[in-house]
């Protein structure tokens, strides 16, 4: 079993911040945990946009706190993400993210990320693994 908070990650390895600067993510559960997925809270901050293309990954959203309007690349549809609503990345869409107020979402990935990943130019996070446990 494991249990562990937030609050107990923050500065560490697993509390990473984008190179942008547009987002940070606390990541509580990683790939070496090897359970399947990754659960983060990421937190994206108000007047920014982030573009993304989880081409490598399955992605669900909750948002907690905050208001995002969410454009999905291939439809041009928009949505207003706001608490309790959840979306999911199941078909590899682009989409952006438009900050509103600072938008708190908890997140999971499959397969799960390993922490060291951040957007590169495409919005695309690499496929990154653990390595196998002797």
């Amino acid at each position: 079993m494991i249990v562990r908070s937030f609050k107990d990650i923050e500065g560490t390895d697993r509390h990473v911040k984008s190179a942008s600067g547009t987002w940070e993510s606390k990541r509580i559960v990683l790939a070496k945990e090897r359970v399947g997925f990754s659960l983060h809270e990421t937190i994206l901050y108000a007047g920014t946009e982030t573009s993304m293309w989880y081409a490598n990954h399955i992605e669900a959203v909750v948002c907690v706190e905050g208001e995002a309007e969410l454009t999905d690349h291939e439809t041009g549809r928009t949505h207003l993400i706001t608490p309790g609503t959840m979306y999911l990345l199941d078909g590899h869409e682009r989409h952006t993210l438009r900050v509103k107020e600072d938008f708190r979402c908890i997140c999971v990935f499959n397969p799960p990320v390993t922490g060291r990943e951040d957007h590169d130019v495409n919005g695309v996070y690499p496929l990154l693994t653990e390595p196998e446990e002797v």
